[in-house]
This record gives structure tokens, sequence and C-alpha cells, in this order.
């Protein structure tokens, strides 16, 4: 997987139990420290031994740049997480959708509901497709200080009514979201908090290490339902995996790698 930061993601946990549970002997995953602006360069280098990569932050978008082609998801969002090899070269796709959906159904997220998105880069946008699987139609954006416009006009695209407040203006009491997503990255801001009692709400932080974040902490003394990133993450490796190998994830033998993960993989 590339990306900057990487050292802390849980990615080679998953896809080496999947590699391992399917019989894929010689099959490897490993992590590769590439800023922004460096994908193209990274990718050009890889013989063709390499079926595919994942795509962290902050190289999502170039990865959908120089693909030759793209999913649907991945046209959709405006960046994919997911590089695949193809006979004519790099297919792009986005797998963070399928995982933050499945994540959100998984924790009981009500459909239908008002939602909230912290954050407006590419992560946010595959929240705001995934939202509106759930049937979401009203979605506030909480950001630091400007909603970036292709956001807003996925939200256009969704056919969805989107709010945006900044952390200074505070969230307020209305809309009253039942479905709470933060994108923010690690190392990232503390977002603003509802000031109201969330009983009956899900929230999932995109974010797992390290765990509980402040977000997170002040969501559940609210009395919210919140869930970390690692469902998430679960998710899009399984969907990922797939599409590499061309088989089912193994996914119960990926979860117990995720459960008895050692921090030193």
């Amino acid at each position: 997987m590339v990306g900057s930061p990487v050292d802390h993601s849980l990615s080679p946990v998953l896809h080496r139990a999947a590699y391992q549970a399917l019989g894929l002997r010689g099959w490897t995953y490993e992590r590769a420290e590439v800023r922004a602006g460096e994908l193209t360069a990274y990718v050009s280098t890889r013989s063709r031994d390499w079926v595919g990569l994942s795509v962290t932050m902050p190289g999502k978008e170039e990865a959908l740049a120089l693909a030759d082609e793209a999913g649907e998801e991945a046209e959709l969002v405006g960046a994919a997480n997911t590089l695949l090899r193809t006979e004519g070269g790099w297919r792009a796709e986005n797998t963070d959708v399928v995982g933050l959906e499945t994540a959100l159904r998984e924790a009981g997220a009500p459909i239908g509901v008002p939602a909230l998105v912290v954050g407006s880069g590419a992560t946010a946008r595959s929240a705001l497709v995934a939202l509106g699987r759930l049937g979401a139609t009203e979605v506030t954006l909480q950001v630091r200080a400007r909603a970036r416009e292709e956001t807003l006009r996925l939200g256009s695209v969704l056919g969805m009514s989107l709010r945006v407040v900044t952390d200074g203006e505070g969230i307020g009491q209305e809309p009253r979201q039942g479905v709470l997503v933060s994108t923010v990255p690690p190392g990232g801001r503390t977002s603003a908090l509802p000031d109201r009692d969330l009983s009956g709400v899900v929230a999932l932080d995109v974010r797992y290490d390290p765990w509980p974040t402040a977000w997170a902490t002040g969501l559940a003394a609210r009395g919210a339902h919140v869930v970390d990133g690692l469902t998430m993450l679960l998710h899009q490796a399984a969907r990922q995996v797939e599409l590499m190998t061309g088989r089912a994830a193994p996914l119960e033998q990926m979860r117990r790698a995720l459960e008895h993960r050692g921090r030193d993989t």
C-alpha cells in the first residue's frame, strides 16, 4: 500500500491474512511511503508482477487521474483507493464506499435520516455516496473553513440537500442527525460536537489508531453508539482482495487477524 503516512496502517494484516487463507503463496503486501505528487512516478516503475496497489491519503485523487480506466464509484467520488493492473494499464476503483456503507449497516445505522459528515475531502465524498445508499437526503458538512467544490457538486449529483457549517459556527440543534461520520485523517483536527443527547445516533470515525479519539469519546459521553474505522477498513480491504485476486474474500479469517493483530506487523 502507498500513501503518507502509512506506518500506522493495518491493511497489511488484513491482506496477508487473506492471501494465507486463500493459499496464495508468493503474494506479498507491503507499505511504501509515497507523498503527494509522487504516485504517478512510483506506479510507472512497478513491474508486471504487481497486480494492484492500495492507495491511502494523499494519493487517492492522483490514483484516479493516472488510471487508464475507472469503476463507477471511483468516477463518482473523484478518487480511488485501489489500482488494478489490466492488459491496457491501470484501473482505478474505490472500495471506501462499500467499506463505509457496510460498517454503518453493521452498526445499525438508521435508514433515511439526516446525517453529518466531518470533512469534505475524498473520504468525505465516499461517505456521501455511502450515506446516499442508506437513504440520506439531508447532510450537514462540518468543515474547518470552506467545503471543497467537488464535494458540493457530488451532493447535488446525489440529490442531497447539503448544509455547510464551520467548526467555529458549531453544529447546532437542527437538523437532528441520526448518523455521524468523521473523515478527519490521523493527526487531524479535533472537531466540534453536537450539544445534545445523542441516544440512538450511530457515529463512525474512520480513524482507529490511536483509539478512542476525542471526537469518539465526546460522542459516546452524549449517548451515541460510536464505532472506529476498523470495520470500514475490514470491508474495504475485503473488496480489494476480491478485485486483486478474483476470489471471494475470506472475511472471517481477515476479521480474526484484525482482532489478534500484533503492532509489529
